[in-house]
């Protein structure tokens, strides 16, 4: 077989040489310009190399720091415009601070119920502005929850001051506590909020940044140390007298003002201290600053006057408030610096990230070009490869494998890839392996058809002999008088009767269909009697509910094979002394048998494996012919669509088999035939020996085509004589089919014989082999009787005892034609053969 044209020349095969060894020869010149002509080691280089170095190069030493410094600057930005809320924070702190430090002093002066309350009152607003102030706090630090872990320190801290100065509140009204006690937590929770506006660092490349931030927290602790000098003369004036250590703590913060307010103009800028200096020479802010220094000894003995307390918490709240305005602009230029250089810095790392993602999208675009040419080619040659494996090659074994005549052709696609690289040539190598694997398959079918044939050979043949065997056994039955060697010779005739269905089966294993046919339809009760009679151990076998169901014609002897099979399985494996019980019954259009047994039963995982069987017939090999049975009825199932399973019912097995609709057919109508009559086969009944086991109807339980009777104590023996009788219907029942033919006919008399046949046999002519051609039905014409009109009788069902030999010789003939390999015969102009066909 030629197994399909080779898609590239190769080199003669020197002498020797193994057939399967093919070299692939490349049908062009390689151009180093053209891209699929690279060889694979320089598209992978061109592929890996360029994007992984210009990656390293570009992105390894520029968008790392980059990076890194616009993160640090974005967090740097961040945490100096929380400064807002910051500020915001200390401001409202120091207010409820001061205004707290005068209720006490006011407190302790008088202590009655009265002054509580009032305090209270004057209190609570200042407490819910500070927790506002704060809750704002707390919402802008969210984001900055990533932020480094000096400035999370740090806001943690004074968030744990706030708390405690939360919790000091409730000590105020009654001034169980000291006013350092009750004080010192204000001054903490203050302090840690300036130490928080103060950790921003912008990094040691930064000097700008660095003071920007040291001018706004200078001017904060100016300010703070300002509340603190107005929160002390408050209590002053709030007690009436200043007490011992008030001078000398006032002249230190007074001193420590002043540097911070040094330090501010040494770090701010002109716009900035000019700014602090107009501020500076407002009426309230100098009003505050003599009531100030008139407060402040200098250095005399004796003490100077209190402020008074409204006068001066109005003049120092004012002074306050210019404070802030000044802190609020020092904060947001470092704020809007801040977020300038955060924003240049990340329009240049944007900017150079992009030249790195512009040369890294050049090299991506040069290795999307390379790899896509090696994808292009790998998929192409993966989709033939998968088209191979699962479609093409499996459909050309299954060509091969159902091969009923000569090995088809079977023709090797080329290579989808025509690319010169070590794809394309790993494409040619598939095409050469799927070459060589379609050849190996084509000298396997070759193989098992010359095995089926030998099968199909052997099969035809022992057929043949088991055929002239069952007639010698017929001949010799008729002439037995004996009863025990009567019922020798039954034996015998069972015994050939069941080496005829393991020829049956040789020819199911050869993928061969019977030549048991019939065209009209069989009642499937006659079926099963039929498959009952072809088993050793028939008498076991109880037909309980059979419904009244027709079998097409064509199927009748490959079902008949079948359930044989399985009633053989059925009786073999359960105890002799149990019987096997076959019902039948109509199920959604089609038929549903049962054969159930109460033998060994299978255990879960035989059962599982012999169904699987069932369901897929396998192909023929050694354990096939272990297990025949299964495999015959798993191929006879599949070629007529019938489904067959086994389930466990108790200790015991059912076959389930579900005949389709299809394979089931109306009640065929009554037979009228105006023809001459042909004469009938019947029967006569001969005493002999015993012979059956038990008693059994006439209805039930044919042996080998033959029903036994014991209606007496003597045993029957049907001897079939060919009398004359008038043409009868078939009955509407339909009759079954046994080796020797279908059963017709009424019974009548003994006396007649038939006409002697023609002595040279009519023919039409020869063959090309030299072998005479029959003419159908030209023999008939001296075995029947003239027409002449007879009443239409409704045919009975017949004693399968009376079925004769005339199809019996009828299938010798078949089957000897068969051995010989007569393939085909030519009828004269005219003539129909068979089912109508020329």
């Amino acid at each position: 077989m030629d197994a399909g044209p080779d898609p590239t020349p190769s080199a003669p095969s020197p002498p020797g040489r193994n057939r399967f060894d093919e070299r692939v020869v490349p049908h062009r010149r390689r151009s180093p310009l053209r891209l699929r002509d690279w060889r694979m080691r320089t598209k992978l280089a061109t592929v890996l190399v360029i994007p992984s170095v210009a990656f390293l190069v570009l992105a390894g030493v520029q968008a790392g720091g980059l990076v890194g410094r616009t993160t640090a600057l974005n967090d740097f930005a961040r945490q100096v415009g929380i400064g807002r809320q910051i500020t915001a924070a200390v401001d409202r702190l120091q207010q409820e601070r001061d205004r707290t430090a005068g209720e006490l002093a006011a407190l302790r002066r008088a202590g009655n119920a009265a002054d509580r309350d009032a305090a209270t009152l004057a209190l609570r607003p200042l407490h819910a502005a500070t927790d506002t102030a704060f809750d704002d706090l707390r919402t802008a630090a969210g984001p900055l929850a990533d932020s480094d872990a000096a400035w999370q320190v740090a806001y943690a801290e004074a968030l744990e001051a706030y708390d405690q100065v939360v919790r000091i509140r409730t000590a105020v009204p009654p001034a169980v506590l000291s006013n350092d006690t009750i004080l010192g937590n204000y001054h903490r929770a203050v302090e840690s909020l300036l130490g928080l506006l103060a950790e921003p660092s912008p990094g040691p490349d930064r000097p700008e940044l660095t003071e920007a931030v040291l001018r706004y927290v200078q001017l904060a602790r100016v300010k703070e140390l300002s509340s603190r000098i107005r929160g002390q003369l408050y209590a002053a004036a709030r007690a009436g007298r200043y007490g011992l250590e008030d001078q000398v703590s006032l002249s230190d913060l007074r001193v420590q003002q002043l540097a911070a307010l040094g330090a501010f103009r040494v770090a701010a800028s002109t716009g900035q201290i000019q700014a602090y200096d107009r501020t500076s020479r407002e009426t309230a802010f100098v009003d505050a600053t003599r009531l100030e220094e008139k407060s402040i000894t200098t250095g005399g003995t004796a003490l100077p006057p209190v402020l008074p307390a409204n006068q001066w918490w109005t003049v120092s709240e004012q002074r306050q408030k210019l404070l802030r305005q000044v802190e609020t602009r020092v904060l947001d230029d470092a704020v809007v610096r801040a977020d300038g250089v955060s924003a240049a810095q990340l329009r240049t790392t944007l900017l150079v990230l992009g030249g790195i993602v512009l040369v890294l999208g050049l090299a991506v675009l040069l290795a999307v070009l390379v790899g896509r040419s090696i994808a292009n080619s790998m998929q192409r040659l993966r989709d033939q490869a998968l088209r191979i494996a699962q479609v093409e090659l499996p459909h050309a074994l299954d060509r091969l494998r159902s091969v009923d005549g000569g090995v088809p052709k079977i023709e090797v696609p080329p290579a989808v890839v025509r690319s010169l690289d070590e794809i394309g040539e790993l494409a040619e190598a598939f095409v050469a392996v799927h070459r060589s694997a379609v050849s190996v398959a084509v000298e396997q079918a070759e193989t098992r058809r010359t095995v089926n044939a030998m099968f199909v050979n052997l099969a035809r043949r022992s057929q043949v002999l088991v055929e002239r065997q069952l007639e010698l056994l017929d001949d010799l039955e008729r002439e037995e008088a004996d009863p025990d060697q009567l019922e020798n010779l039954f034996k015998l005739d069972h015994l050939a009767a069941r080496m005829r269905r393991n020829d049956e089966s040789l020819l199911v294993l050869a993928g061969t269909e019977s030549t048991r046919r019939w065209n009209r339809p069989v009642r499937l009760g006659a079926v099963l009697l039929a498959a009952s009679a072809e088993i050793e151990q028939y008498q076991r076998v109880r037909h309980e509910a059979v419904a009244d169901l027709y079998v097409v014609g064509h199927a009748v002897g490959e079902l008949v094979h079948l359930m044989a099979e399985l009633l053989e399985n059925a009786t073999a494996f359960s105890r002799p002394d149990t019987p096997v019980r076959v019902t039948a019954r109509a199920e959604d259009g089609g038929a549903v048998v049962e054969i159930a047994d109460a033998g060994l039963g299978m255990s879960p995982t035989a059962l599982e494996q012999a169904n699987a069987v069932l369901a897929a017939p396998p192909a023929a090999d050694v354990a096939a012919v272990e297990r025949m049975g299964h495999f015959v009825v798993s191929h006879l199932a599949a070629r007529h669509g019938v489904g067959v399973r086994l389930a466990a019912a108790g200790q015991g097995l059912v076959a389930r088999i579900v005949l389709p609709a299809g394979l089931l057919s109306a009640p065929p109508a009554p037979e009228v035939d105006a023809s001459p009559a042909p004469r009938a086969l019947t029967s006569t009944v001969v005493s002999g020996p015993p012979r059956w086991p038990g008693p059994a109807r006439p209805a039930e339980l044919p042996v080998a085509g033959r029903r036994p009777d014991r209606s007496s104590g003597t045993p029957l023996r049907a001897v079939d004589v060919l009398t004359p009788s008038v043409p009868t219907p078939v009955d509407a029942g339909g009759g079954w089919w046994s080796r020797q033919g279908p059963v017709s006919s009424s019974p009548v008399s003994l006396g007649e014989s038939l006409p002697a046949p023609p002595v040279v046999p009519v023919t039409g002519g020869t063959n090309e082999r030299g072998l005479p051609v029959r003419v159908p039905m030209a023999q008939l014409t001296t075995v029947t009787e003239p027409a002449r009109p007879q009443p239409t009788r409704v045919r009975e069902d017949p004693d399968p005892e009376a079925v004769g030999g005339m199809l019996s010789r009828l299938y010798s003939g078949v089957r000897r034609a068969e051995a010989e390999e007569t393939t085909e015969l030519t009828l004269p102009p005219g003539v129909r053969g068979e089912g109508g066909r020329q």
